[in-house]
C-alpha cells in the first residue's frame, strides 16, 4: 500500500497554526513505527502541474496563487499567509491524490497521508484548502483514460462544498457529504447526497446516516474509484465538529466504507482532511486507525496499470 506524504514540505506558519500541522508528521512516524509497511511504501508525491490543476482551477486563480497577488481577503478566507512554501505544499498535496489515485487503481488502495481540500472552489479557497486536490484527481484520472466514473464519500464535519459545486452538473461523479448542520461552512452547496446532523450527534447517529448514504449512492451508481475524504473531526473531542462521535465509531464508519468498496471491488483513495482536537495524539490515532484498517479489509484490485 502506497502513502504519499508531503509533510516534509513545512508551512511557515504563524505561532497559532504551527502546532496542529505537526498531525501530518506525527501520523507519518506512527505508520512508519508500526512494522506494517515497508521503507517503499512511503513516497513523497511530485507538485500537481499547471495543465492538471486547469482542468479544475481557473488560470486565473492559479496565478495569482502561484504569485503571491491574493487579495488579504482571500488570504483570510484561506487561513494561512503566502509564502512560496505555502504553494509548493498545495501543489505537492494535490499530487498526492492524483498518485494515490494511480496507486489505488492498481493496488486497491492507496492514500494521501494530508489532502482532503474540499472547500476550494475553481476560483477560490477557504478553510485551509487553496486547490481541490479530490477533483483535480478525478479529473486526472479521467483525461488519462484510468477511470469514466467517480463517488466521493466525505466523511469530514464539514460539508464538501467546493467538491460539490465542481461535480454540480457532471453525471460520471457522484457526492455524499455527511456533516454537522452547523458547522462551516454556513451556505451549503448541494451534493448529489447531503446529510446533516444535529450537534452532539454521537455514534448511533452518525453510523445510521453514514450507512445510509453510502447505500443511497451505491445502489444508484457504478464506480470505477471511490474518494474517501476521512476527516477526523466527527469525533467528540473536535475543537471545530460540534459532533460527539468515538475514535470506535469513527473505525466503524471507515470499516463500513471499506466492506462496501471491498464487496463491489472499487479502489479506494483516501485523504486525511479535517481534524482539530486540542490534543493532536487523538487526531493522530483516528486518521492512524483509517489507514491500518483499509490495508486489513482491502484486498488487491488489479484494475489498470499506473
Amino acid at each position: 500500500m502506497k502513502l504519499f506524504h508531503t509533510d516534509l514540505f513545512v508551512l511557515p506558519l504563524p505561532e497559532g497554526h504551527r502546532f496542529p500541522m505537526l498531525r501530518y508528521r506525527w501520523l507519518r512516524e506512527r505508520l512508519e513505527a508500526s512494522g506494517l509497511f515497508g521503507s517503499d511504501d512511503f513516497c513523497v508525491p511530485a507538485a500537481a502541474t499547471d495543465e492538471q490543476l486547469l482542468r479544475v482551477h481557473t488560470e486565473d486563480w492559479i496565478q495569482r496563487v502561484t504569485d503571491g497577488s491574493l487579495s488579504s481577503d482571500e488570504l483570510r478566507r484561506i487561513g494561512f499567509p503566502w509564502t512560496l512554501q505555502m504553494v509548493e505544499r498545495c501543489r505537492r498535496s494535490t499530487g498526492a491524490t492524483v498518485a494515490a489515485s494511480r496507486c489505488a487503481l492498481v493496488e486497491g488502495v492507496s492514500a494521501n497521508l494530508a489532502g482532503g481540500t474540499h472547500h476550494a472552489f475553481p476560483n477560490r479557497g477557504a478553510g485551509y484548502c487553496v486547490f481541490n486536490d479530490v477533483a483535480v484527481a478525478v479529473r486526472a484520472m479521467q483525461s488519462e483514460g484510468r477511470i469514466r466514473n467517480a463517488i466521493v464519500a466525505d466523511g469530514d464535519v464539514h460539508q464538501g462544498d467546493g467538491t460539490a459545486f465542481i461535480f454540480r452538473d457532471d453525471p460520471s461523479v457522484k457526492t455524499f457529504s455527511l456533516h454537522a448542520a452547523k458547522a462551516f461552512p454556513a451556505r451549503k452547496m448541494r451534493s448529489d447526497v447531503d446529510l446533516e446532523l444535529p450537534p452532539g450527534a454521537d455514534d448511533e447517529m452518525y453510523l445510521r446516516a453514514w450507512h445510509q448514504g453510502l447505500n443511497c449512492v451505491a445502489e444508484r451508481f457504478d464506480a470505477d474509484i471511490v474518494y474517501f475524504v476521512a476527516g477526523a473531526d466527527p469525533y467528540v473531542g473536535d475543537t471545530l465538529g460540534g459532533l460527539a462521535v468515538s475514535k470506535d465509531g469513527l473505525a466503524e464508519r471507515d470499516q463500513m466504507l471499506y466492506e462496501l468498496c471491498r464487496s463491489r471491488n472499487w479502489p479506494v483513495v483516501i485523504v486525511m482532511a479535517g481534524g482539530y482536537a486540542l490534543d493532536i495524539n487523538d487526531i493522530v490515532d483516528i486518521q492512524f486507525q483509517t489507514i491500518v484498517h483499509s490495508l486489513q479489509r482491502l484486498t488487491t484490485a488489479g484494475r489498470l496499470n499506473a
